[in-house]
């Protein structure tokens, strides 16, 4: 073993060993707090939904703890382990030329996890949700969705990892900054496609009927200067009972969605004020930022990429033999969330941010009071817990916590 294997198992443990201890945090803060509704909370939440959410919290922390573990024996076993350089093997049997042979490879281990990950994901879906009534969804449909996600992930990743490949031996020593360019092309191409082209694969899209909301939506957007192609429901009961509302697209092919059951749980006003909050992530060009530091991250991945494919080191400290391209990427891939675990907190900070923005937002363009009222049903409906660990917060919330989030905006409401 050289000094990478070192450096890559100690990191490969450290970021594992963080985790189980953020999560164990977690555990200990939600059972710690169980008995007892919050104050700013126990008005409108029960202690019998207050001691839901806790249980539904722990019993989400049990799978972490075991996927993380999957995890880090899965990515062990396709590098130490010798699995990827099995695989490579096996298709050079096919005889096929190289690049068709690197295609191969990438598209095998994505896929070969995915099949690897279906247990923990039918004992999230059909252990965890169903026990605790969220899950809607039969076996049926779960088989069938991951079926329909399996060929899109072919249909798309395909041309996408063929592409690269082919830029990184015939496009010279630039080839990081080519892959880049498509790359950014092939994200805005999801982006601009999902709404109208993807999500309507696994889920039905209406138009808003109710005249009296849609109306009252529409004079918001007015004030807001937000154009959009129209107004949305999605049909989430038919998999699950959590609600939400989203953003989709860009450009002139932006569609707001609401979930069925996030309507027909919350007011008028409510919806309307969590409209505002999603609009202000656009007025504050959140979208756009996120695309530009995501850009970023990734050019500077193609960047190392570039470098790290000339190393032998970085072979052989992964337990691979076989120095190509395709073994290049594939090792990247598995090996940077490794690398990256401790840059978490600051992706989080920056989102939680965006949110705090988007919140102050929604208070000038509609009613504090009711985005709070809406905000603590979804909480309480969609069993969130109130009372998180800090630091766990930190690390892996992308809205600050219930309690943060609620003062925040019961200050504005004082003003």
């Amino acid at each position: 073993m050289n000094l990478f294997t070192w450096i890559f198992l100690i990191l490969l443990a450290g970021g594992a060993l963080l985790e189980h201890w953020l999560l164990w945090r977690q555990a200990r803060a939600v059972r710690n707090h169980r008995g007892q509704v919050p104050a700013a909370f126990a008005e409108r939440i029960t202690l019998a939904q207050h001691q839901k959410a806790a249980d539904y919290t722990l019993a989400r922390i049990r799978v972490e703890r075991i996927t993380l573990l999957f995890n880090a024996l899965l990515l062990l076993g396709w590098t130490l382990g010798g699995g990827l350089e099995v695989l490579y093997h096996l298709w050079q049997q096919t005889g096929w030329p190289a690049l068709w042979q690197g295609t191969g490879l990438l598209i095998s281990v994505l896929g070969i996890s995915t099949l690897l990950e279906l247990p923990i994901s039918l004992w999230r879906t059909f252990g965890i949700e169903e026990r605790f009534g969220f899950n809607r969804s039969s076996l049926r449909q779960f088989i069938s969705d991951q079926i329909l996600q399996l060929g899109l992930m072919l249909i798309i990743s395909i041309p996408l990892v063929t592409s690269i490949l082919w830029l990184m031996g015939e496009a010279g020593r630039l080839w990081w900054l080519a892959a880049w360019g498509v790359w950014i092309l092939f994200t805005l191409s999801i982006t601009w496609a999902y709404p109208t082209l993807i999500a309507p694969l696994f889920n039905k899209f209406t138009p808003l009927e109710d005249q009296q909301l849609k109306t009252r939506l529409e004079s918001l957007l007015e004030r807001c200067g937000f154009h959009s192609r129209g107004m949305f429901v999605m049909d989430g009961s038919k998999r699950s009972a959590h609600g939400n509302a989203y953003f989709s697209g860009f450009g002139r092919n932006k569609r707001i969605v609401f979930f069925d059951t996030l309507l027909e749980g919350l007011t008028g006003d409510e919806i309307e004020a969590v409209l505002a909050h999603e609009l202000g992530h656009f007025k504050y060009h959140h979208v756009i930022k996120g695309m530009l530091v995501m850009a970023l991250v990734s050019l500077l991945g193609l960047t190392l990429l570039g470098w790290l494919r000339q190393q032998a080191w970085f072979f052989t400290g992964l337990g691979v033999s076989v120095q190509n391209d395709a073994m290049a990427l594939s090792l990247f891939l598995l090996v940077i969330p490794v690398f990256s675990t401790f840059f978490t907190p600051v992706f989080s900070a920056l989102s939680r941010r965006h949110e705090f923005q988007a919140d102050d937002y929604a208070a000038s363009q509609a009613s504090a009071k009711s985005l709070i009222s809406g905000l603590v049903k979804m909480y309480r409906d969609n069993a969130s817990t109130l009372t998180p660990d800090p630091l766990y917060s930190a690390f892996h919330h992308s809205h600050p916590p219930a309690s943060v989030r609620i003062a925040h905006l019961s200050s504005r409401i004082e003003r």
